[in-house]
């Protein structure tokens, strides 16, 4: 039996999205929306796209949603073969360094960008981008999936080092739901981890409370539509 591989994928779960991760002077923060597409189809309006590896190292998803999960599992198994051979928990850039392998290997038959974050105690908080094609970038921050392009230059005019964790988490959560407006693929609520010394914290901002930015305005000379229903009139109509 011969399975035509262009159509299956044409029609897959797509997490077209936005995700980012941030590192700041004690930690990282990763945040992401939760929208996942089928085509023009919104297949899950909630879904978390924070995925944890190991303790204290979690990992953002875009592309197609069964690749990318497959490919966390598979380095969530080796994550913990390291902790239970070394009796430590595994450096981020371990897990970075795997993510990229299998991305790389397997480049012509997966669509997946990850970003992978965490905290470990030889290095600290780190910050891995790997986009699409299994490239390995270590990066103050990153941001990744379609709502990306958007904000690109909001992230590279706003960042700035030596933030403390409320900067940070006011920079990522103002990032995304600017993404977010404007997205067609990206939207929902956003999620978003502190990953620390001490642990990790989930943060969550519903749909309704996301910041508010310009969404635009009525054009000059425009009729609003409370004032045309004023001016309607009703038509007499011969029966």
């Amino acid at each position: 039996m011969e399975v035509d591989i262009g159509r299956l994928k044409s029609g897959e779960v797509n997490l077209g999205t936005s995700i980012m991760a941030v590192q700041f002077k004690d930690g990282v923060i990763i945040g992401a929306d939760s929208r996942t597409t089928t085509g023009s189809y919104i297949a899950n309006r909630v879904t978390d796209k924070l995925t944890h590896v190991h303790d204290r190292v979690y990992c953002c998803r875009s592309g197609s949603a069964a690749d990318t999960q497959a490919i966390a599992d598979i380095v969530h198994y080796y994550l913990q073969m390291y902790a239970q051979q070394f009796n430590q928990p595994p450096p981020v850039h371990t897990a970075a360094t795997l993510f990229q392998k299998l991305c790389y290997e397997n480049k012509d038959a997966l669509s997946a960008g990850i970003i992978v974050a965490g905290w470990d105690k030889t290095n600290g908080p780190s910050v891995y981008n790997i986009p699409v094609g299994g490239g390995l970038f270590k990066q103050s921050w990153a941001i990744g999936g379609s709502g990306s392009t958007y904000v690109y230059g909001y992230c590279d005019a706003t960042y700035k080092e030596g933030w403390g964790k409320e900067e940070t988490v006011e920079f990522v959560k103002n990032t995304l739901a600017l993404a977010m407006s404007r997205d067609g693929s990206s939207g929902g609520v956003i999620r978003m981890c502190v990953i620390t010394e001490e642990g990790v914290e989930r943060l969550f901002v519903p749909g309704d409370q996301l910041p508010q930015f310009w969404e635009g305005k009525p054009l000059k000379g425009s009729v609003s539509t409370k004032e045309a229903r004023a001016e309607a009139v009703p038509i007499e109509v011969e029966v």
